[in-house]
């Protein structure tokens, strides 16, 4: 498997800080701000954010955990048991300002269905979109406010965004999809 390494754990610490920056600039008083993780990669790049924001500027800001698996439009068409994880979203979520953070952007989809999945929660203020990379390929019109990277890809290839938590490193490869050539 041909894979290429796009960033290493110090260019992804570089962009959590920036992230970190960017979810507070708009807010003059971040008390509404809220961080919700996606499962699986989503939650410890957005409780990263979440820590550093936190330790650098002393805001605590709530954090919560979604799983899309029953919002998804796929999920009835897929022959295995899905993979159900938990949500975890311990504030209400009535006027606040939510970002919601995942590794890779892919189709859209994903995203759609973690919106669907808030709406059933509450009602939030606003719902703002942060991956850590932008591949792409979308088949919806739904666009990252706050992206890591963009990265221009091919469909036969794969975005790994690896997080010490689950991979033992943190870093950013592009593989080639099994069973495909360049």
């Amino acid at each position: 498997m041909n894979r290429a390494k796009i960033m290493s754990a110090e260019d992804l610490n570089r962009t959590y800080m920036r992230l970190a920056y960017q979810f507070l600039e708009p807010h003059d008083d971040p008390s509404r701000l809220a961080i919700i993780g996606m499962q699986t990669r989503g939650v410890y790049i957005g409780k990263r954010v979440c820590n550093i924001i936190s330790e650098e500027f002393g805001y605590e800001i709530d954090f919560g955990v979604l799983d899309v698996t029953f919002y998804r439009d796929d999920f009835r068409t897929r022959l295995k048991m899905p993979d159900v994880k938990v949500t975890e979203i311990p504030f209400d979520l009535y006027e606040r300002d939510i970002v919601l953070a995942d590794d890779v952007l892919y189709t859209g989809r994903t995203v759609r269905s973690a919106m669907d999945a808030l709406m059933a929660y509450g009602r939030p203020h606003s719902i703002r979109f942060c991956c850590m990379v932008d591949r792409g390929h979308r088949e919806l019109p739904i666009s990252a406010d706050y992206v890591g990277l963009k990265l221009p890809t091919h469909v036969n290839e794969e975005v790994r965004v690896k997080v010490k938590e689950l991979d033992g490193e943190d870093a950013i490869y592009v593989v080639q999809s099994p069973g495909e050539e360049a």
